[in-house]
């Protein structure tokens, strides 16, 4: 078996903010495998300033993968796990050879079209009119749960967003999902969350910075909305030190990112401790391109979990690939009547 990498510059149609900053390209890397004529492709789908193997050796460890390709799956992933973007591509691109459509990662009932997955629709920061024109089209496209990303204008601009919403529809018609990619300082989020409580809130994302283990843990207790647990997952490795966050903060929810929290085998961990915990859970693309986006989706779907996931299009770029991945009335489709395009194989 031969492996090889390529480099990927996806271009944003518009600058897409969150409180880290302005994105305007996101940085992929394509994994290659190849025998006899069959072929397999995964995607290393790196956040820079996020992913927790953002560091300076990161294409020597792809070309060291592609080196020791030989050794197997297994070997790999049990040797990348300070890698775990690298280690979802090696897992994509292992499923995608040993299939019989380089495409179908997880066969299912979503991927023969039978059945589709609900998700959020996706409201970025920008000035206040820019969100509230995302909200409308959210709604009108049929969205029954809508996630705003918060923290990079001013909180009451925020605030009247979230009212314009609520104004309109109640809970019952529209879910509201925030996240605050911890922008929320440690002496001002209970205040916060207690004025977004008014808007009744499915649930907030990451409230506080991570690494702060006590003060999330407070705050788990005291919030008048739920919880989720998103950037406090990356980083943390082991078994026993994933079930020690759990036990001491106490989220309501941890929402998984595969690129950031080690592939399909590191979501799985999560999966089986927050279950075991009663914690609630659910899956998020990382901004891969339609590559990464597909297989996480496959794995979504056959984890049955029946809440809006975050699960985005790849319509952020003007030159992603096209794909049977559709959108609508809220749910992310397969569409076997669409054809993939994908020049890079």
């Amino acid at each position: 078996m031969k492996a090889s990498y390529q480099k990927y510059i996806l271009n944003f149609k518009k600058p897409s903010g969150t409180s880290r900053g302005i994105m305007t390209i996101k940085e992929t890397f394509f994994l290659f495998l190849e025998e006899n004529g069959k072929k397999g492709i995964g995607e290393c789908g790196i956040l820079r300033g996020l992913s927790i193997d953002d560091r300076p050796d990161y294409e020597e460890k792809l070309n060291w993968v592609c080196q020791n390709i030989e050794a197997g799956e297994e070997w790999l992933l049990e040797n990348l796990i300070e890698f775990p973007s690298i280690q979802f591509g090696v897992e994509t691109a292992f499923r995608s050879f040993q299939s019989n459509n380089i495409f179908e990662i997880f066969p299912s009932e979503f991927t023969n079209a039978k059945k589709n997955i609900p998700i959020n629709g996706l409201v970025w920061m920008g000035d206040k009119q820019f969100m509230k024109e995302q909200i409308e089209e959210k709604i009108q496209s049929d969205f029954s749960c809508i996630k705003l990303k918060i923290g990079a204008i001013e909180f009451e601009k925020e605030l009247e967003l979230l009212q314009f919403i609520r104004e309109n529809y109640p809970p019952e018609k529209i879910e509201i999902r925030v996240d605050a990619n911890g922008a929320f300082s440690a002496n001002e989020a209970l205040k916060k969350l207690q004025r977004l409580s008014t808007f009744r809130i499915h649930s907030i994302e990451q409230p506080i910075k991570q690494n702060q283990v006590h003060l999330m843990a407070n705050l788990c207790k005291e919030t008048p909305i739920p919880i989720a647990l998103d950037e406090e997952l990356i980083g943390i490795f082991e078994l026993s030190e994933k079930r020690k966050l759990l036990q001491k903060i106490k989220p309501h929810y941890i929402i998984l990112k595969p690129s950031l929290v080690g592939g399909f085998q590191g979501s799985l961990q999560w999966i089986s401790l927050a279950e075991e915990m009663g914690i609630g859970w659910w899956i998020t693309s990382a901004l891969e391109s339609n590559i990464g986006l597909n297989a996480i989706a496959q794995f979504t779907f056959v984890q049955q979990n029946p809440m809006p996931q975050g699960l985005g299009t790849g319509s952020l770029y003007t030159n992603n690939f096209e794909s049977p991945l559709t959108v609508k009335n809220g749910f992310l489709q397969y569409d076997t009547a669409k054809n993939w395009e994908f020049d890079l194989l």
